[in-house]
């Protein structure tokens, strides 16, 4: 019985680990792969090594950053911050929190938001081993203990586990002068904000209701 050769079934077992990619689909993407043009896959080999190389966890917001090195300088050990964190003109006193860099990227496309961002990093999940120490939870209070931010919006997934978030949010921060509100339930229950379109996200942003009020 013929197999795949070894260096094939490598590849797709690599791509079998990637989201939404099983062993059958990670094997049609390897083969598509190994017909392309030399150029093509050249391409897509020095564009995976560059992502990895130049993006970054941004120092202030942990979404990504991508790093800048000067032509001819070496390069910077401090962590870069992201064009959201580094705009001027964004407004300080309001911090969405998103589970994943993504999330920050879907919110951006909609235009309507002009504050800055908390990636906690992954889903809060005690019963899958994530507990809030696991994830931002402690840098997201420390961000707001200055006392310059007025209101923190939990854009985390309608999901149990996001409203588990949003919940544990609301009692950290309680005490301080900060008012938490959620994200609408325009958007689709049990969903993930990733998938949700640009109209139905900006209502949901806009129609946000309040978890605690600040003090």
């Amino acid at each position: 019985m013929a197999r795949l050769p070894k260096t094939l079934q490598n590849l797709a077992q690599h791509l079998s680990r990637l989201p939404g990619l099983g062993p059958k689909s990670a094997e049609r993407v390897a083969l598509h792969i190994l017909t392309l043009p030399d150029e093509d896959a050249d391409g897509l080999t020095t564009a995976v090594s560059e992502m990895r190389r130049s993006l970054k966890t941004c120092r202030t917001c942990f979404g990504l950053a991508e790093a800048k090195q000067e032509t001819g300088q070496p390069e910077s050990t401090q962590a870069p911050e992201c064009d959201v964190c580094s705009d001027p003109s964004r407004d300080l006193s309001t911090i969405c929190v998103v589970e994943s860099p993504l999330d920050v990227f879907v919110i951006e496309r909609g235009g309507e938001y002009r504050g800055i961002y908390h990636v906690l990093g992954g889903a809060l999940s005690p019963a899958e081993g994530v507990y809030p120490s696991d994830l931002k939870f402690a840098e997201l209070k420390a961000r707001c203990e200055p006392g310059d931010v007025r209101e923190v919006i939990v854009a985390t997934n309608l999901t149990l586990e996001g409203d588990s978030a949003a919940l544990y949010i609301s009692e950290l921060l309680l005490g301080l002068p900060v008012s938490v509100t959620r994200l609408a339930r325009g958007l689709p229950g049990g969903s993930a904000l990733a998938y949700a379109d640009d109209e139905t996200l900006a209502g949901a942003l806009k129609n946000r209701y309040k978890i605690s009020e600040s003090n």
